[in-house]
């Protein structure tokens, strides 16, 4: 069976999607998040997802019109009804001959719904690499330090 865990979406920025100065505005960029987010959760659990928390959302760097927006988010922790999906986006200038970097990063919290729109339970996850064990254990422990706050 098909690993549905992971998805990668990719868009070039555009000028209504920036300021006068041509800076891609944070919304649009947590609004691509979400929907890659919601993606990958509702391809995982095979039935409507909605977005109950955004964790540790951060800016490394500034996107500009023009440049191509790569998201990669995976599905890192599994709960009864609920999944820890961390979203990277990386940017690239298409001009220019270099590397995409990292530009933001951030931890969605997905809940998955019945057609009644209540919780609903998801499959059980299960770790077939060392990646995804290691993924696991990180957003494990992080989700013990946010109930001790």
């Amino acid at each position: 069976m098909e690993k549905r865990t992971k998805l990668i979406m990719s868009q070039v920025m555009l000028p209504s999607q920036a300021n006068v100065a041509g800076n891609v505005h944070g919304g649009e960029i947590m609004k691509l998040m979400d929907t890659a987010a919601g993606a990958v959760a509702k391809k995982y659990a095979r039935c409507n997802v909605v977005t109950a928390r955004v964790d540790e959302l951060q800016f490394h760097l500034p996107i500009f019109v023009g440049a191509l927006v790569t998201l990669t988010a995976t599905i890192a922790y599994v709960g009864r009804t609920s999944m820890e999906v961390i979203v990277y986006v990386d940017v690239e200038d298409l001009e220019m001959d270099t590397e995409p970097k990292r530009a933001l990063s951030a931890y969605f919290t997905m809940v998955a719904l019945d057609k009644g729109g209540r919780p609903h339970p998801v499959p059980q996850f299960s770790l077939d690499s060392e990646e995804e064990r290691l993924l696991y254990e990180e957003v494990k422990r992080r989700r013990e330090g946010l109930k001790c706050k």
